[in-house]
């Protein structure tokens, strides 16, 4: 499978100055971390489940899990597990492109799949664990280890940081400190961290509105902080923290500025695309995915289709970005120093710069590099276009 691979090849050619790498289950935890882009939550009780995960593939999503947990009622958690499993076992008979992950309630759950699946095990990638906790963590992540036991690819785990141990503050310091202890015992399938940014809003009785972002939150924005320097450190320790999930996907009336500038556009005679991204409050998602990479975060949980594209399409690293990063990785710069970009607009300090130009170069191998002068206003339009 491989991002994008929902456009035409003559459209890729024209956006892309290197293509998105290939990648399949099996392949490196790493670089399916970088791989997710987008996880697509979709209910389990949704109505022709399999149909809906094999549609969503073919439009570009490369990650879907399907929600057995806040998705769905507690009075259809029996039926949603029965569809789960006629779904997975129909996904079994015809393969998607896609990686198939389950958010459960409890480990039992993940026994009582892996259990009934048999060999339609194989189609999950693994499990999305909620409200993962010290006292809560090593019954999932050994429920995980029985049922990558069982199947013939590997299955990870996906923790959840999302309860109130974890967000007050006198007890947050020990439960992260507990939390990565836990994850380092089974660090090889620990693949990605989420952050249940609703819930965590939840315990103060706050939403916070379309015309903001998470990290305008203050309680949500310090705990991002602190997962991600607890358990998202770069130095061999640490794991892949994914943004938080944007809840927005209508229009409604703004008492803020829009959040997406006039001219890119208006260069492309896209007023139209961004008049749609307006109206269904995706200005403040992009916003939020830039703030997301900027605070060291990795892909995004998202709730409706619509927010696919602009995730991946900012997942796209520049042409500029690019040229930064093999100058700074340059076996010239081995030993340090600063040198003036190849656009003539910054200067790149190898060694503060080295990890940055890393992490660039394997998001370049998961979702392309952009052609000289291609934005992610062409990249977006193309996604629109096609779909």
């Amino acid at each position: 499978m491989r991002h994008f691979d929902q456009l035409e090849p003559a459209v890729r050619d024209v956006l892309f100055h290197r293509a998105p790498q290939s990648f399949d289950r099996d392949s490196e935890r790493a670089v399916l971390a970088q791989s997710l882009g987008a996880t697509l939550y979709v209910p389990a009780t949704k109505e022709a489940l399999a149909g809906t995960v094999r549609r969503q593939a073919a439009q570009g999503v490369r990650s879907i899990v399907i929600d057995l947990e806040d998705a769905i009622s507690d009075g259809s958690v029996d039926r949603a597990l029965t569809s789960t499993a006629d779904s997975l076992c129909e996904l079994n008979e015809d393969p998607v492109d896609c990686l198939v992950f389950v958010r459960v309630r409890r480990p039992g759950h993940i026994h009582s799949l892996a259990d009934h699946l048999g060999p339609a095990l194989g189609v999950v990638s693994g499990f999305v664990l909620p409200k993962f906790s010290v006292a809560a963590g090593a019954g999932y992540l050994q429920a995980v280890a029985d049922a990558d036991e069982k199947s013939e690819h590997p299955v990870y785990a996906m923790p959840v940081i999302e309860t109130p141990q974890a967000l007050y503050r006198e007890s947050r310091d020990s439960e992260l400190a507990g939390i990565r202890e836990l994850l380092h015992a089974q660090g090889d399938r620990v693949l990605s961290i989420r952050i249940g940014a609703t819930d965590l809003c939840g315990l103060f009785g706050i939403r916070r509105d379309r015309d903001l972002s998470i990290y305008d939150v203050g309680v949500a924005a310090d705990l991002i902080t602190q997962v991600v320097n607890q358990l998202g450190r770069v130095d061999g320790t640490g794991f892949a923290v994914s943004g938080p999930v944007w809840e927005y996907f209508a229009d409604h009336e703004r008492i803020l500025r829009p959040q997406l500038r006039q001219t890119p556009f208006e260069e492309r005679h896209a007023a139209g695309l961004r008049r749609e991204l307006l109206s269904r409050d995706l200005d403040g998602l992009m916003r939020e995915i830039l703030l997301d990479r900027a605070n060291g975060l990795i892909g995004k949980s998202v709730i409706h289709p619509r927010h696919v594209a602009p995730v991946h399409a900012l997942a796209v690293v520049t042409h500029e970005e690019y040229l930064d990063a093999l100058d700074v990785l340059h076996p010239a710069s081995s030993d340090g120093g600063v040198r003036r970009s190849e656009y003539g607009n910054k200067m790149n300090e190898v060694r503060p710069h080295r990890i940055w130009a890393q992490r660039t170069l394997q998001r370049a191998d998961a979702f392309g590099v952009a052609r000289h002068g291609i934005s992610h206003v062409d990249i977006l339009n193309a996604q629109r276009e096609t779909g």
